[in-house]
């Protein structure tokens, strides 16, 4: 009977920025190239709870490119339903994911008794997507692989892990089929080059399939000094004693939000005022990086190793849930930086409700906002936000800077360009208006077969007989 071609199905991060999850199977085994949490959008977070369009327990291994909860977050319902297969990542990735998942389970564990407290859930009872120790638990199934040494994760599939500049640990990932002699590149979530912490992507060199991000595939960054824009918004609020409220990823965008602050108090273009950290989990990774850098990881660019990060600022960092609800009663002038970054949930929910109706009160928001969120709705110039159930009127002024972790359309482009000749690009982990323009720029500049796979699409990797793609070798 002759072998299935080795083939990947796309069932997460198609036509949107979130729950990112590709199956790769070939005839010696299954594995899951990230497992990422759907967030944002209703529609989007109903799938968190559909059941998974394979077996769990028939995955043979998770592959991980980092530690964002949009890319390993559904690790632990996943386990929880069956997966017992190794998880393969970085060890940046094994301790940011140890920080995050316990969090999110703790967030979802409060949030639905939260929900059920107040009566404002359409479920009875509300129920966590799963628990910390669902997470937890998950978490004993992690292996750690160096970056830029193949590893043989199945029979017949070999993984290489190198850097990918977007937080610490992130990995691009380039997967060797032996028996097809197909290469597969993944590039995760790509950073860009400048990241004021990290060192850039890795080009990609040999692969015959990429499959690539589009977060940003439709615009690029603004060309502004990103001290200048935080400049502004510190400002409005000294002079208000106002608070400035920022919402910021835990992972990676508190740390590059924290190491601007600290370059502008330094240097003085703003007062030295009160920095708080509310969000214990921010805190943790705040301490991993610091960690690194003292040690010079290879990670970081060489002018942080081997000394302290953030040392100059008067930084609280808040871990209790007594010390945070305390913040509501301090007055200005002063920062908050909170999770989440898109203001889906989290404890800067409550600061942005507390604060949000007070035009002295400013709030900076510091990357992509997905739509469907909070972030996103007061991106747009919204004047009342739902939060805890109640719509709160936005009286304070709405402040962005382009701080996101995540390479632009242009930077994109020049991270495909390093590839050698391969015959398919397949775009995902963006919006629909950002994956087809991406696509279209691939072919226009590149001259390179782009597509954009649908939502459960199963590709074959084998290569076709003419050398070159088509559409219809789909599947």
């Amino acid at each position: 009977m002759a072998t299935a071609p080795p083939n990947m199905t796309f069932v997460g991060g198609v036509g949107t920025v979130t729950g990112s999850k590709t199956i790769l199977d070939i005839g010696e085994g299954r594995i899951l190239v990230d497992c990422g949490l759907f967030q944002g959008r209703k529609h989007l977070r109903l799938q968190n709870w559909a059941p998974f369009p394979v077996p769990p327990e028939s995955i043979d291994a998770i592959v991980l490119t980092h530690a964002h909860l949009d890319h390993c977050g559904y690790i632990p319902r996943l386990s929880r339903f069956g997966f017992r297969g190794p998880v393969f990542c970085t060890e940046g990735t094994r301790r940011l994911a140890g920080i995050v998942l316990p969090d999110s389970g703790h967030l979802q564990e409060e949030e639905a008794r939260y929900a059920n407290r107040k009566g404002y859930s359409k479920h009875d009872p509300a129920e966590p997507v799963y628990t910390r120790a669902d997470a937890i638990a998950s978490l004993d199934l992690f292996e750690t692989v160096s970056f830029d040494r193949p590893l043989t994760v199945i029979s017949g599939l070999d993984a290489t892990w190198r850097r990918a500049g977007h937080i610490l640990g992130a990995a691009t990932l380039k997967i060797d089929l032996s028996r097809a002699g197909i290469s597969v590149v993944f590039s995760g979530d790509l950073g860009p080059p400048h990241h004021p912490l990290l060192l850039p992507p890795e080009p990609i060199g040999h692969s015959d399939v990429v499959v690539i991000e589009s977060t940003y595939g439709d615009e690029d960054h603004a060309d502004l000094d990103p001290e200048d824009q935080i400049a502004v918004a510190i400002g409005h609020v000294v002079r208000r004693n106002g608070v400035l409220v920022i919402p910021a990823f835990a992972v990676d965008r508190t740390e590059v939000v924290i190491f601007y602050l600290d370059r502008l108090i330094a240097s003085g273009r703003v007062p030295d005022l009160p920095v708080f950290v509310d969000s214990p989990m921010a805190s943790s990774a705040l301490e991993v990086y610091r960690e690194e850098a003292r040690h010079g990881s290879p990670e970081l660019r060489p002018e942080h190793h081997g000394r302290e990060l953030f040392e100059r600022l008067n930084l609280t960092e808040v871990r209790s849930v007594d010390q945070s609800k305390a913040l509501n009663a301090r007055s200005g002038p002063m920062v908050i930086v909170s999770s989440s970054g898109m203001a889906t949930g989290g404890r800067v929910i409550h600061h942005l409700a507390h604060r949000i109706g007070d035009p002295d009160n400013a709030v900076l928001l510091v990357g992509f906002q997905a739509p469907g969120t909070r972030g996103e709705a007061l991106r747009s110039g919204v004047t009342n936000l739902k939060m805890l159930g109640q719509y709160h009127p936005v009286r304070a002024p709405v402040f962005e800077v382009a701080l996101s972790a995540h390479a632009d359309q242009t930077e994109l482009l020049d991270w495909l360009g390093s590839a050698e000749s391969p015959w398919a690009v397949f775009v995902n982990h963006g919006e629909a208006s950002a994956a087809q323009t991406l696509a279209e720029e691939i072919e226009n500049r590149l001259g390179l077969n782009a597509a954009i796979p649908s939502n459960g699409e199963r590709v074959r990797l084998d290569v076709p007989p003419t050398g070159s793609w088509r559409a219809d070798d789909r599947v």
